[in-house]
């Protein structure tokens, strides 16, 4: 239980760099607060959450690699 915490903090953590540093980004998350599973009991388990925490790492890696190419052409 304690590895899913930790999961859901980095989650949280990252997503808010993402949404304060980077809004450009947030619009990519697929994010809605105010969605609704489409399942009465959706899966959320440690696989699920690591691959969403993984795939938050990589889109913010290459936004900043992508984001710092384009101003050393500039």
């Amino acid at each position: 239980m304690n590895d899913l915490r930790n999961l859901l903090q980095e989650i949280t953590v990252l997503t808010n760099e993402i949404r304060t540093n980077y809004p450009e980004l947030y619009r990519y998350l697929d994010e809605n607060p105010l969605t609704v599973p489409v399942s009465r009991h959706p899966q959320i388990d440690r696989a699920v959450l690591q691959e969403y925490l993984q795939e938050l790492r990589e889109l913010l890696r290459h936004h900043l690699e992508t984001h710092k190419a384009a101003n050393n052409l500039s």
